[in-house]
């Protein structure tokens, strides 16, 4: 628990910076060890790499935890665990699944408001902010300073506009979230908006967001953490569907974009 406690620290240490702290999504032990390799400071997983990588669309808690534990376990760094909605609408049910992700080793999750139903895809405002406020009382109560943070999903499925989104983020903020995160954010001035609404540390996706935005950009509105969500699996498979494709079509060209074995072994020793 030493290990995990100086972990937890100093993830939330990274969140007190200028410069935001940058936080690739590794879907495998594969792709957490060399991202640790390269020298990030940090991981945090990504339910839609861990369940497409398993040829599935729909996640579950036992997949996403034994997910979490394989990528803790694979470095010394510290770990956010991607728990979507917590697989319960309850707000105490979902909130148990903050102690399962902490005993899988990580040192923070998230807790979304995006229910899984394409009918009624966002949970309605009281019951968002019941199911934030029994999640920061299950993280306190851990034995590590485990980061909380709350999502509000409602741009991904055109639910709300901006206001609405500002509205849930500054409840979370109330009800104690230690990170803020609204996925579909695409501009800088739609960034700052948000940034200028609230105090706690805001987390951006790039991947859904203009990709000619800057990091430097990015700081100097104040956002405190980068992620790619999914991104970095999608351009692995991206990349494999296509060299698939050629050869297919009896092209074999695409070996000469394959990364050296020296190089990729460079990251498991």
């Amino acid at each position: 628990m030493t290990v995990q406690l100086t972990k937890a620290e100093a993830f939330k240490a990274f969140h007190t910076r200028p410069q935001p702290l940058l936080l690739p999504n590794p879907w495998d032990v594969g792709s957490a060890k060399y991202f640790a390799h390269m020298g990030f400071e940090a991981l945090a997983s990504t339910s839609l790499g861990q369940k497409s990588s398993e040829g599935d669309i729909v996640a579950n808690a036992d997949a996403i935890l034994a997910n979490l534990k394989a990528i803790c376990d694979a470095t010394d760094l510290p770990v956010n665990a991607d728990l979507e909605n917590c697989f319960a609408d309850d707000p105490e049910e979902a909130a148990k699944l903050m102690a399962r992700a902490c005993e899988a080793g990580a040192v923070g999750a998230s807790i979304e408001d995006a229910t899984g139903d394409r009918d009624n895809p966002i949970y309605e405002f009281e019951l968002t902010v019941d199911r934030v406020r029994a999640a920061v009382e299950a993280v306190r109560s851990l034995p590590v300073p485990f980061m909380l943070t709350a999502r509000a999903e409602g741009l991904l499925f055109g639910h709300g506009d901006i206001d609405d989104i500002i509205k849930r983020l500054l409840a979370f903020e109330a009800a104690g979230a230690d990170c803020l995160y609204a996925p579909g954010l695409k501009t800088i001035p739609e960034m700052k908006q948000v940034m200028d609404a609230v105090s706690t540390p805001v987390n951006i996706v790039m991947g859904f967001a203009d990709p000619n935005i800057t990091l430097a950009e990015l700081a100097e509105i104040g956002v405190r953490r980068v992620s790619i969500g999914a991104g970095f699996y999608r351009v692995a498979m991206a990349a494999a569907v296509d060299a698939a494709q050629q050869m297919k079509d009896g092209d074999f060209t695409f070996v000469n974009d394959m990364i050296g074995i020296g190089k990729l072994y460079s990251a498991f020793r």
